[in-house]
Parts: C-alpha cells; sequence; structure tokens
C-alpha cells in the first residue's frame, strides 16, 4: 500500500502561483511513476501532469503546458506541482496519483494509489 496526503491549495486570485505537494508513504516512492489529476464541479477527472520513477521525463496536458511544472524530491518521497499565472478554470480538486510503473501515463485507470484531494478555487 501507498498513502498519499496531498497539500498546498487554497483560495487565489487569478494570476497567482501555488505549488502543491504529494508526500508518499508505505513503500519505496521510486518504484512509482507519479501523476498529478484535478476534477472540476460536474466534470470528470482529468490528466494535468505525469513524472517518470526517475524525474527524467515529464508530460503534461496541452492546457497547462507553459504554466504547470510536475517535480519529484526523492529524498521527500514527494511530488510537486507548480502552477503560475493561475486562470479561474484551474478552479478544481487537484489530486496525485502513484502507478506502478516505469513511467506515468495520461489514463486515470492506469494508476494504484489516490490522494484525498487539494482543493484550488482561483477568483477573477
Amino acid at each position: 500500500q501507498v498513502q498519499l496526503v496531498e497539500s498546498g491549495g487554497g483560495s487565489v486570485q487569478a494570476g497567482d502561483s501555488l505549488r502543491l505537494s504529494c508526500t508518499a508513504s508505505g513503500r519505496t516512492f521510486s518504484n512509482y511513476a507519479m501523476g498529478w489529476f484535478r476534477q472540476a464541479p460536474g466534470k470528470e477527472r482529468e490528466f494535468v501532469a505525469g513524472l517518470n520513477r526517475s524525474g527524467s521525463s515529464t508530460i503534461s496536458a496541452d492546457s497547462v503546458k507553459g504554466r504547470f511544472t510536475i517535480s519529484r524530491d526523492g529524498a521527500k518521497s514527494t511530488v510537486y506541482l507548480q502552477i503560475d499565472n493561475l486562470k479561474p478554470e484551474d478552479t478544481a480538486v487537484y489530486y496525485c496519483a502513484a502507478r506502478s510503473a516505469p513511467y506515468s501515463s495520461t489514463d486515470r485507470g492506469q494508476y494504484n494509489y489516490w490522494g484525498q484531494g487539494t482543493q484550488v478555487t482561483v477568483s477573477s
């Protein structure tokens, strides 16, 4: 089992930045590729960004490229999502997920473990 705990969400203004954190425990962090997803009210959960086991390769959704950056710190068993120039349409609950595979995936069904989510609310 892997336990994932997200933090760093909040209520911000458009144009602000946030850094979300997701700390893992229970299993060897380096065995898992990681991903961030988000779910807005009334919408399906969507992929935002992913990172391979070593942190050398990332993927991100077209809608967030240039504003969202995913990274990981193996020593802290933590994956981060840096969000810059926030927009009202970024309002959602953000979830991190772990996949027992070398690379991340855009398919939420490919992930084995999920955190409880952290709310991000952006006002204009």
